[in-house]
């Protein structure tokens, strides 16, 4: 899958694991490493990995992927949630993180003044992970365009230790572990 491409104009990115929004000027070479969860994961030619969202899949020569309008989804707010939580991936594992057993709780809470609080605990598949800021802030900004959430907190826990067994089914067959 690991397919070069040039930019095509100057891009926003985000840069994995730190977070911090970046450009990728027109013309910077790239190596598309990873497409899930509404973004691609690219390898620049010097050496950093980023995210570029599938609104500007065009200035990497791809279509725009799927809207990131999350309030089109339908069902109730804590359907809304999961169906988002699903769409957040580890920048380096194409299973998305509740496939792959890392949100380990979730909790709705009322907030003054109306709306609702989702509290999320979660851990990573290794304590020396350096995508966890990286994670929270996914979760963080797509929970957040849901229509009733007004606050999010997502804990980072090592206890219970991740393990496979907290993988689903369906993502164990995804990696070959079946």
């Amino acid at each position: 899958m690991f397919e070069t491409v040039k930019t095509t104009r100057d891009c926003e990115a985000t840069e994995i694991p730190s977070g911090h929004k970046i450009t990728l000027p027109a013309g910077t070479e790239v190596r598309i490493t990873q497409v899930a969860g509404n973004s691609y994961t690219v390898m620049s030619d010097l050496g950093f990995m980023a995210s570029v969202a599938g609104k500007d899949a065009d200035a990497i020569g791809k279509e725009p992927l799927v809207s990131e309008d999350s309030n089109q989804a339908g069902g109730t707010l804590e359907e809304q949630v999961e169906a988002q939580l699903k769409t957040c991936f580890d920048p380096e594992i194409p299973i998305n993180i509740v496939d792959l057993g890392l949100i380990y709780d979730r909790k709705f809470l009322d907030t003054q003044g109306g709306g609702r609080r989702v509290e999320i605990k979660m851990t990573l598949t290794a304590p020396g992970c350096g995508m966890g800021e990286w994670l929270k802030q996914d979760i963080e900004a797509k929970l957040l365009r849901l229509a009733g959430i007004k606050e999010v907190g997502v804990e980072l826990v090592w206890d219970p230790p991740w393990d496979r067994s907290r993988m689903s089914e369906a993502a164990k067959l995804q990696l070959g572990m079946m």
